[in-house]
């Protein structure tokens, strides 16, 4: 959905130099601007993978269109892209937003959990199917995840039916560099993609613990990569469109390879899946 940006809350980490932005719908948004420094594909990247993630049934934060104009810049001086020395401006027009799970003065998001913690997580499981997702778009950087603690039912449809039951949740976020970036084209490096912390793949002993999602990439259907590619600011991709038509392509070929993908990840990583023998 498309929303205006209303007022800047805070930067965040990161090389692509992203800022938390409160929006004209009151939600929350991570920023990443079109000519941020690691490449405007880092957007189109974003967004497809947005609705890849959520046709497979995976957390991570709905996306939005962002508009960023001369007003908001103005009254927002403090917006802005820093390349060394150098401040850059932002360029008006549509950005990728990622929401925030909540008001940022009330919510209180975890990059990390000790051990104790992790266990808990409530969707700890989908961290397989996220494997399996990275290892399809050949994510060139390690697995990404924020944690916060909220009543399931609002972020876990199967926990409908406990409607005051409190738990940490999972959502898998910056997938900048599926497609190795700004590269696009897949590396199929085992070692990639994969989170640091093992305890997360301790319920894996085999593909089907990757299971319901490796099936549903295996038979992905296109339209859904057409529906994506319909719903991407023409400034996103002016002049690639031929080289992401072809990207895309190259996506949909590699869907029946993922289990291959698995094994060999297995092979090379063995100590991040103690159940999952030989």
């Amino acid at each position: 959905m498309p929303v205006n940006a209303v007022r800047l809350i805070r930067k965040m980490r990161g090389g692509a130099q992203a800022h938390l932005i409160e929006a004209s719908d009151g939600q929350h948004y991570v920023v990443k601007f079109l000519n941020n420094p690691q490449h405007r594909r880092i957007l189109v990247n974003e967004w497809i993978s947005g609705v890849l993630l959520r046709y497979l049934g995976l957390s991570t934060p709905e996306a939005a269109l962002v508009e960023i104009t001369g007003d908001f810049l103005r009254d927002n001086p403090e917006v802005f892209i820093q390349l060394g020395s150098a401040r850059h401006a932002v360029m008006h027009g549509w950005h990728f937003g990622s929401r925030f799970p909540g008001n940022p003065a009330r919510t209180v998001v975890y990059d990390f959990l000790p051990d104790t913690l992790l266990t808990q997580v409530t969707n700890r499981q989908e961290f397989a199917g996220l494997l399996a997702f990275d290892q399809w778009t050949g994510n060139a950087d390690s697995r990404q995840a924020i944690f916060f603690r909220a009543r399931l039912r609002e972020w876990l449809p199967r926990f409908e039916e406990h409607p005051q039951k409190l738990g940490f949740v999972a959502q898998m976020v910056d997938h900048g560099f599926v497609f190795d970036g700004p590269n696009w084209r897949f590396g199929d490096s085992p070692l990639l993609g994969v989170y640091f912390r093992p305890a997360v793949y301790e319920g894996v002993r085999g593909l089907d613990d990757f299971q319901p999602w490796l099936e549903r990439i295996v038979h992905f259907p296109e339209h859904v990569i057409d529906q994506a590619i319909r719903q991407i600011p023409s400034a996103w991709i002016d002049g690639e469109e031929a080289a992401l038509q072809q990207l895309l392509e190259q996506l949909m070929t590699r869907r029946r390879r993922v289990p291959d993908l698995l094994e060999n990840c297995r092979q090379a990583r063995g100590h991040f899946f103690p159940n999952w023998p030989a």
